[in-house]
């Protein structure tokens, strides 16, 4: 569980922490144990994972960014965002903020009291922008990080979106086919035995077993939905993710695409004034776990004083674009801008990616179904013409 503990720190301001405890004398005695005097102690009332993904943390940046630039202070911008909320779970975490604020605490901190709702690198971006004066700078920043990756995810999904309602709809003919017509003609070649071809026998069986033991299978179906949405899915995609990693064409594109969120992710942490051993430390949940052990043995290597460039080529996580660009990057001190152009480039790389497959693979996907739509209903009527050559 988690307890929100208020303490005294030795300049004797007011601070919080969220700590994970399993009781609350348990994390007042984590806290003491640090020499922090104990005010209080409460229980975490945060937003659940769920709704730490509802949290609108864009709409949050973009409004607290238009409140700041009209000169209005960092605590009345948070107590405006406070009233005009409607949603309860949102005005509670904005509440919880503004209490922090009242305390004498930074923004940053007041943040870090929420992290379901505010992610580490957000936070880490606010920190670092607190010791220049620049929040809203920073904050014009994570809106245009935002957006970017808004705009990317976006593109992908609008390549897949054709390809997956082609098919949902011959998934959907396909078990019309197979759910209610062939047993419908299983009824009229029933009388007909060995004379049927072997193909066409099994969906005679198939069509028989369907109309005996059709609430069985339906049974069997809805047991197996159930299982993917409470986590077999996850399971599944998993695999499937793994299995595309191996594709080496689809295996290379879904690499570029983590590095290029990467990249971006970097340089917008590297202008808000963060070095790049913290950055890179921030960032590994942003990488599969293949890249994530080529991303720590990058940074033990930045840190043992090899240039950023040499250690991402080194262990893979540069692409021959992307390094030039790093190498320009160190010797101009522009590093955080060239990471944000290497991820331009890739993500414009990918978009162009993402429509050709869409091109290709809609055509593609049409034959296959329409050969597999076809191949069952010739099956369903060749008795028919078998019948009908021996009567000539």
């Amino acid at each position: 569980m988690q307890f929100l503990v208020k303490y005294l720190q030795p300049d004797l301001a007011v601070a919080s922490e969220t700590v994970e405890a399993a009781s609350a004398d348990d994390a007042r005695r984590q806290l003491q144990g640090h020499g922090h005097p104990v005010i209080s102690v409460s229980r975490q009332r945060a937003l659940g994972r769920a709704g730490a993904a509802r949290f609108p943390l864009l709409l949050f940046s973009q409004e607290l960014l238009a409140l700041l630039n009209s000169g209005v202070g960092i605590v009345e911008a948070v107590e405006t965002l406070v009233e005009k909320e409607p949603r309860a779970p949102v005005r509670l975490v904005l509440d919880r903020v503004l209490q922090s604020l009242r305390e004498g605490q930074t923004l940053s901190s007041a943040l870090q009291s929420q992290p379901l709702a505010f992610a580490p690198l957000y936070v880490a971006t606010v920190r670092a922008s607190e010791r220049t004066s620049g929040l809203p700078e920073a904050l014009a920043r994570y809106i245009a990080y935002a957006n970017q990756l808004e705009t990317l995810r976006g593109k992908l999904v609008s390549a897949a979106i054709y390809p997956a309602m082609l098919i949902g709809v011959s998934g959907l003919v396909i078990a019309f086919l197979m759910g209610y017509v062939v047993p419908r003609f299983a009824h009229i070649y029933e009388d007909m035995g060995d004379q049927l071809p072997w193909v066409s026998r099994l969906m005679l069986q198939w069509g028989q077993a369907v109309e005996q033991h059709g609430l069985w299978l339906l049974a069997a179906l809805l047991l197996l939905g159930a299982v993917l949405v409470s986590g077999g899915g996850r399971w599944l995609g998993q695999r499937v993710v793994e299995w595309l990693w191996r594709i080496p064409a689809v295996g290379e594109r879904m690499r570029v695409f983590q590095l290029a969120r990467l990249y971006r992710t970097l340089g917008m942490l590297l202008r808000g004034g963060i070095a790049i051993v913290p950055a890179l430390d921030m960032v590994g949940g942003l990488l599969s776990p293949a890249l994530q052990v080529r991303l720590l043995a990058a940074t033990a290597a930045i840190r043992e004083g090899r240039p950023t460039s040499q250690a991402f080529d080194a262990h893979g996580l540069s692409t021959a674009v992307s390094a030039r660009m790093l190498r320009v990057g160190e010797r101009t001190g522009g590093m955080g801008e060239m990471m944000e152009r290497a991820a331009a480039f890739h993500d414009e790389e990918l978009a162009r990616w993402a429509d050709w497959v869409t091109r290709l693979l809609g055509p593609v996907l049409m034959l296959i179904m329409g050969l597999v739509i076809g191949t069952i209903v010739v099956l369903m009527y060749l008795p028919i013409f078998q019948l009908a050559e021996s009567v000539q």
